[in-house]
C-alpha cells in the first residue's frame, strides 16, 4: 500500500443551528462554497463530535481530541497550552492560565468579557509584566487580540483552583477558590486574588484605557482569569503517529498546541487569527509544507468570532472567503483532505454548543458518498456515519496507508 500525505483544516466554532434570516438555513448551508460542495461530491462525509455526544467542547480539549491525544489522558487546563503559544518559557512548578482582558464597573461586575474586542493588548501586558506577590512572580504575555497568557512562578503553587472568569457578561468576576484542601491550591488561590487587585488598580490607571474612556471606547481595565495548568508531558505527533507533522495557525492557543506537540509551527504573513486573516496565504503555506511533511494541520479562527458575535451574516461570508481559499489546495495529488470543525458555535447562542459539525474527507480510493454539498443536515447522510474527535487521526492514518495491523 503506497502511504500518502494528509491536509487536516479546522473551521473552528463552523457548525450552526437553523437561522430564520437565512429561510431556516445555517450560515454554512447558506453559504456559496462551490470548492467544499466539490470536496463532498469527490469524498466520503459525515458528523463529528469532538469529545462526546452532548458535550460542549472547548477550543483546547477539542483539538487536542482530533489531533488523536484524549484529554483526559493529557489535558492540564488550557494556560499551558496559551503559554508555549505564545513563546512563554515554563518550567517544573508554573502554574499558566488564560486571560481575557475585559471591562468591568467599580463592582467588578462584568460589562464586556472581551472590551469591546480590543485587537491589541501587548502594552498592557508588559505594565503587568513581573509583579510580584508573596514571593510569586506572574509573566504576562499578549495573545491574539483581548487574549493574553499568564505564568505564575514561585514556591509552593497548585493548579487546582477555580476561574475568576464566570464567561457570561452583567455577572460579577468570581473569587478564585482552592479546588482541593492542600494548602498549595489555597496559597495559589490568595496570591490569585491579590494579582487581580493590583492589576485591576494598574489597568485603570493605563493610559491606554484613559484613552479609550475618553474616545467613549471599552476600557481593558480587568484580566479575566481562568483555565489554570501545569505543563502537561505530551508524546511527539512523530512519536504517535509516526508522521512529521507541520501546523498554520494565528491564534496563540492553537499555535501552543501545534508547539507542545513538537510539529513545525510554520509562520505564515498575514495570519493573524482574526477575521483579517489571509487564507489564501495559509492555504498556500500548506500547499507548500505538505512537499516535506506527512501531515499538516491549518487552523482558521474567525467563524467561531462571528458566531460567538452572533453576527451569522459575517459568518456565512467569511466561510465564503475560506472557500476562495482553498482553491490554493484542490489540485493536490495523493493527499488526502479533511474539512472540518472543533465544535459547533451558534449565533443565536454566541457561545460553543455541543451539535455536530460536518466532515469530509477527499482523497484516493475513499468510499465516496451519496452527499453533493456540505452542510450539517447534508453530512448528517454521509458514509462516515457520525464519529467522535479520538477517531479522526486514526481515520485519517489508515486512509493514508499507514496504520498498524491490529491482530496477527
Amino acid at each position: 500500500m503506497n502511504a500518502s500525505k494528509a491536509l487536516l483544516v479546522s473551521l473552528d466554532g463552523l457548525g450552526d443551528r437553523l437561522i430564520p434570516e437565512l429561510k431556516g438555513k445555517t450560515p454554512l448551508e447558506a453559504a456559496k462554497k462551490p470548492n467544499l460542495d466539490r470536496l463532498a461530491r469527490e469524498g466520503i462525509t459525515g458528523l463529528m463530535n469532538t469529545v462526546a455526544v452532548g458535550v460542549r467542547p472547548g477550543s483546547d480539549t477539542s483539538h487536542l481530541c482530533m489531533l488523536g491525544y484524549d484529554p483526559k489522558e493529557y489535558y492540564t487546563g488550557r494556560g499551558p497550552i496559551e503559554a508555549a503559544g505564545v513563546g512563554i518559557f515554563t518550567q517544573a512548578g508554573d502554574v499558566a492560565l488564560r486571560g481575557n482582558f475585559g471591562t468591568v464597573d467599580e463592582k467588578w461586575i462584568i460589562k464586556d468579557r472581551r472590551a469591546g474586542r480590543i485587537l491589541d493588548v501587548s502594552e498592557l501586558c508588559k505594565a503587568l509584566d513581573g509583579l510580584e506577590i508573596n514571593g510569586v512572580t506572574f509573566n504576562v504575555k499578549a495573545g491574539t487580540g483581548h487574549r493574553a497568557a499568564v505564568v505564575m512562578r514561585g514556591k509552593g503553587l497548585s493548579s487546582q483552583v477555580s476561574e475568576a472568569d464566570p464567561h457570561v457578561a452583567d455577572a460579577k468576576v468570581a473569587a478564585v477558590k482552592a479546588l482541593d484542601g492542600s494548602r498549595e491550591a489555597a496559597f495559589t488561590a490568595q496570591v490569585l486574588n491579590a494579582f487581580m487587585e493590583k492589576s485591576h488598580a494598574v489597568l485603570k490607571a493605563h493610559p491606554l484605557n484613559l484613552e479609550r474612556v475618553k474616545g467613549r471606547k471599552l476600557p481593558a481595565n480587568f484580566l479575566l482569569l481562568r483555565g489554570a495548568g501545569m505543563v502537561p508531558r505530551l508524546p511527539s505527533f512523530q512519536e504517535k503517529w509516526g508522521l512529521k507533522g507541520a501546523g498554520i495557525a494565528g491564534g496563540g492557543l492553537y499555535k501552543g498546541i501545534i508547539r507542545l506537540l513538537d510539529m513545525e509551527l510554520i509562520a505564515v504573513k498575514g495570519a493573524t487569527g482574526l477575521p483579517d486573516t489571509d487564507v489564501k496565504a495559509k492555504f498556500a503555506a500548506a500547499r507548500e509544507a505538505l512537499k516535506t511533511h506527512d501531515f499538516v494541520f491549518v487552523h482558521v479562527k474567525a467563524t467561531d468570532i462571528f458566531g460567538e458575535d452572533g453576527n451569522w451574516k459575517a459568518k456565512k461570508e467569511f466561510i465564503e472567503k475560506v472557500d476562495k481559499g482553498l482553491a490554493e489546495v484542490m489540485g493536490l495529488k495523493e493527499v488526502f483532505i479533511a474539512i472540518t470543525a472543533d465544535h459547533s458555535t451558534a449565533c443565536c447562542f454566541k457561545a460553543h454548543t455541543a451539535d455536530p459539525v460536518p466532515l469530509v474527507i477527499r482523497g484516493n480510493g475513499v468510499r465516496v458518498d451519496d452527499v453533493k454539498s456540505y452542510g450539517e443536515r447534508a453530512c448528517a447522510k454521509g458514509g462516515l456515519g457520525r464519529i467522535t474527535g479520538l477517531q479522526l487521526l486514526p481515520l485519517l492514518v489508515d486512509l493514508m496507508g499507514r496504520a498498524r495491523l491490529y491482530g496477527a
